[in-house]
C-alpha cells in the first residue's frame, strides 16, 4: 500500500526484456535506504517486488500483465520514474490509499499554465471515469492528485511547481502515456452495492426506501 507522495525520481539504468516480461534497474539513493529483498516499491505507481539493490538502487521484475496494464514496457535506459516505498502503519497519509496496481493508461491531452499552477486534461477509459469525482483523488503514474473536473472522455487535475519538480509531471507532454489508479474506495462502494441496487439503479425513490432522503 502506497500514500501517492513520490519520494524521489529515479533513473533506469537498464531494461532486460524477455519474450512477455522485463526486468528493470533503476538508479536511486533514498527508497533504497532501510530496503529489503522482497520489498514492495512502487514505480511510476506500479507496485513491484525488489529482487536486489545496492545502495545505488535496485532491481525489479515485470510480469506480462504489468506490462499491458502500464507504461512500464516503454521505460528505456536514461528515463526518469517516480519512486515511493510502501507506506507502513503510523505513518503520515499524506495522499490518498494507492494499491500500486494500475486500473489503466490514459494519455496526456493538453497541459495549460494558470499562474503557478500547470492543469493538466487526461484522456481515460470509462474503467478510470466511472470512479471520477469533482475534488476526488486518482493516481497518476504514481501520483496523488486531486480531480479539478471532468467529461465523458477525460478529466483534468493541475499540480504546483513543486510536484512538478519533483515528479515526472514536470516534463510530461500531449500525447504521452500515464499510468491510471482510480481510488480503490469508490471501487469498494460499487462492489458492495451490486448485490443490492441490480438494474434498477440509484435514484431518488432508491434512497428514499434506503432512508437517505
Amino acid at each position: 500500500m502506497f500514500t501517492g507522495i513520490i519520494e524521489e525520481l529515479g533513473t533506469v539504468k537498464a531494461v532486460n526484456k524477455g519474450r512477455e516480461s522485463a526486468a528493470l534497474q533503476i538508479s536511486a539513493e533514498k527508497v533504497v535506504e532501510g530496503l529489503n529483498l522482497g520489498d514492495s516499491l512502487a514505480v511510476n505507481g506500479v507496485c513491484l517486488t525488489v529482487v536486489d539493490f545496492d545502495r545505488t538502487g535496485f532491481s525489479a521484475e515485470v510480469m506480462a500483465e504489468t506490462l499491458r496494464k502500464s507504461n512500464l514496457g516503454k521505460l528505456k535506459s536514461g528515463d526518469k520514474v517516480n519512486l515511493e516505498r510502501a507506506m507502513r502503519l503510523g505513518d503520515r497519509l499524506g495522499g490518498h490509499l494507492v494499491a500500486g496496481h494500475v486500473d489503466a493508461t490514459g494519455t496526456i491531452k493538453s497541459s495549460v499554465r494558470e499562474d503557478i499552477a500547470t492543469v493538466f486534461t487526461v484522456l481515460a477509459p470509462e474503467e478510470i471515469l466511472r470512479y471520477v469525482i469533482a475534488k476526488g483523488s486518482v493516481a497518476i503514474d504514481g501520483i496523488s492528485l486531486t480531480v479539478v473536473d471532468y467529461d465523458k472522455k477525460s478529466f483534468r487535475v493541475s499540480i504546483i511547481p513543486h510536484t512538478a519538480s519533483q515528479t515526472t509531471l514536470g516534463f510530461k507532454k500531449s500525447g504521452d502515456t500515464v499510468n491510471l489508479e482510480a481510488d480503490m474506495l469508490a471501487k469498494f462502494v460499487e462492489r458492495l452495492l451490486e448485490g443490492r441496487v441490480g438494474k434498477e439503479g440509484i435514484d431518488k425513490d432508491f434512497l428514499g426506501r434506503h432512508g437517505f432522503m
